[in-house]
């Protein structure tokens, strides 16, 4: 199943050059369950034999990444009504240039000898990473409420991928309750950025600058 693992992993990598580089918001909803998708799948692929348990943990990652949470923020989406990110704070050129900057750095410094599953798919560690820091400088990078929820999802793409490479056979159940704690958290980013819109008509995380204590002396 090498193969298939190197293929999956190599379109997650471009999932994370697409999200970088990518202003409007039903676009980024896509290359999120594009990712979601893609990630689960690699999961699934690592495992040598296919247990009931791996594949209804499997199966329900496929769903919720691939499906349930993009539904939420696309609902969320057509709610606040933007289309676009149009001002973001570090523009979409450097931020592909980045996201290469990251592939390179990963790929390079990684070493693969110290884990048996490194050895046989060399790619899953920089890969997990680089989507892992894309997602924190997606976080950092875009003004957007709604974006930086993205970049957080893409941040837990990451970390699932590494956590699937970590993680041990019998612990499933651990996995399957950190993807409802992903599910939980988005749910309530999305109440929040909902809130941020009818408070100040724009889900620009720079106005919550302006909130201030006010001493009644």
């Amino acid at each position: 199943m090498n193969q298939p693992v190197e293929v999956l992993l190599s379109l997650t990598l471009l999932t994370a050059l697409a999200a970088l580089g990518s202003s409007r918001m039903m676009g980024l909803v896509k290359i999120m369950a594009y990712q979601g998708a893609l990630v689960a799948l690699v999961a699934l692929f690592l495992e040598d034999e296919w247990t009931r348990s791996s594949l209804i943990v499997n199966m329900a990652a496929l769903v919720i990444k691939g499906a349930v949470i993009p539904a939420a923020l696309y609902l969320a989406i057509r709610a606040i009504s933007i289309r676009r990110e149009v001002e973001p704070i570090i523009g979409y050129n450097l931020s592909i240039f980045v996201g290469l900057g990251l592939i390179l750095f990963f790929v390079a410094t990684h070493d693969h000898t110290r884990l048996p599953a490194l050895q046989k798919f060399p790619l899953l560690l920089p890969v997990g990473l680089t989507v892992t820091m894309s997602g924190l400088f997606l976080i950092m990078a875009r003004a957007k409420a709604i974006t930086q929820v993205m970049g957080y999802l893409m941040m837990e793409n990451g970390i699932f991928l590494i956590g699937a490479l970590l993680m041990a056979r019998g612990e499933a159940v651990v996995e399957f309750g950190v993807l409802l704690d992903v599910v939980v958290g988005v749910m309530i980013m999305v109440i929040v950025v909902n809130n941020i819109q009818r408070a100040f008509d724009d889900i620009d995380s720079l106005n919550l600058s302006s909130l201030k204590d006010w001493d009644d002396d």
